[in-house]
C-alpha cells in the first residue's frame, strides 16, 4: 500500500481530477472526465435516477477508489428523493486512496451533505444516519465480498470498478464474478466500464444477462448485467461473436486467493490448448 502523499492529483478533460496507480500501472479514471466516467458508466447505466422512486436503495461498490461513483450516484439519487434512504457497503483494497481523495479536497463538487459523509466514512469505515447507512470493508475484494455475501447483502446497483483485467485478473474470475452475482437482486443491475470477453464470459456464466453501455473517454463500451434482460440493450453481433474467441476464456481462481501472476497463467494455458477462433482473427473480419 502507498501512503496518501504517494498520490498526486492529475486533471482529466472535464476538470476532474484522478489519481496513477504504480502498483497497478494505471490511472484510476480516463483522462477524458473522471467524474463523467462515475456518472455515464455507472449511474446512468444502473438506472438510479429511476429506481430512486423507492423508500430504500442498496449499492454495492466494488473498489471505491476515490468515491466517485458513490458520490455521483447519492447526488443523482436525492436529486430525484431526498427522502430515499441508502444502504451501503464500499469495498476497497487501499485506504490511502480515499484518504488522499479527501486530504485533496476532491470530493467538493458534488452537492452537501456528500462529501462530509464520505469523509465520515472513509475516517470510521461504519455510518449510520437517517439517510445513508454505509460500511466501507478494506482488504482483498475477494475475502471482504464473501462476508458481504454470508452476511445476505443484496444489491439493486452494483458498481464494479477494478483495474483492468490483465493488470488485476483477480476481480474478473469466474469464482469473484459469480460471488458478486449472489449479491444482486432479482432486479438490481451490476455495471462496469470494461467489454473484456473474459469477464462478460464470466458474468453470463453467474447466470446474469449482459448488454452494452455507450462508450464513455474511450473506443469501447462498457458493460451492464442482470437477471432481468428486458433491462438491458442487447450486445451487437460483432460482441457476441467476440464472446466465442480465445478471448472469451475468463479468468479463473477457484480458491478465491491465488496471485494475479497465476491467474494469468492459467488462462494463457488454457487459451493454448483450445480450438476458438483467435480474438486477432475476429478483429480482422470486422475490419473489412
Amino acid at each position: 500500500m502507498q501512503n496518501t502523499s504517494a498520490f498526486t492529483p492529475q486533471l482529466t478533460a472535464d476538470g476532474s481530477f484522478t489519481f496513477f496507480s504504480v502498483e497497478f500501472g494505471e490511472a484510476f479514471h480516463s483522462n477524458q472526465g473522471a467524474k463523467q466516467e462515475a456518472e455515464l458508466k455507472f449511474v446512468g447505466p444502473l438506472q438510479l435516477r429511476a429506481k430512486a422512486t423507492r423508500q430504500t436503495l442498496v449499492l454495492l461498490d466494488v473498489c471505491y477508489g476515490l468515491g466517485y461513483n458513490t458520490a455521483a450516484a447519492l447526488e443523482a439519487i436525492w436529486e430525484v428523493n431526498p427522502d430515499c434512504r441508502v444502504e451501503w457497503v464500499g469495498l476497497e483494497l487501499d485506504p490511502d486512496v480515499p484518504k488522499a481523495a479527501i486530504a485533496h479536497h476532491l470530493l467538493q463538487d458534488w452537492l452537501n451533505p456528500i462529501p462530509l459523509l464520505l469523509e465520515a466514512v472513509v475516517r470510521d469505515r461504519d455510518l449510520q444516519t437517517d439517510e445513508f447507512q454505509a460500511k466501507l470493508l478494506i482488504g482483498d475484494a475477494r475475502q471482504t465480498l464473501q462476508q458481504v455475501a454470508k452476511s445476505g447483502f443484496q444489491a439493486d446497483a452494483i458498481f464494479l470498478d477494478p483495474f483492468s483485467p490483465p493488470h488485476c485478473p483477480q476481480l474478473w474470475t469466474v469464482e469473484f464474478l459469480g460471488l458478486l452475482a449472489k449479491c444482486l437482486k432479482p432486479d438490481g443491475i451490476l455495471a462496469t466500464y470494461s467489454c473484456s470477453a473474459a469477464a462478460r464470459v464470466a458474468l453470463l456464466a453467474a447466470g446474469l444477462k449482459i448488454g452494452s453501455t455507450p462508450p464513455v473517454g474511450r473506443r469501447w463500451p462498457g458493460t451492464a448485467a442482470s437477471f432481468a434482460e428486458a433491462d438491458l440493450p442487447g450486445l451487437s453481433e460483432q460482441e457476441r461473436e467476440h464472446l466465442e474467441t480465445k478471448a472469451g476464456i475468463p479468468y479463473r481462481d477457484r480458491t478465491l486467493s491465488d496471485s494475479a501472476e497465476i491467474i494469468l497463467q492459467r488462462r494463457q494455458a488454457e487459451q493454448q490448448v483450445s480450438p476458438k477462433e483467435p480474438s486477432s482473427h475476429w478483429k480482422k473480419r470486422w475490419s473489412q
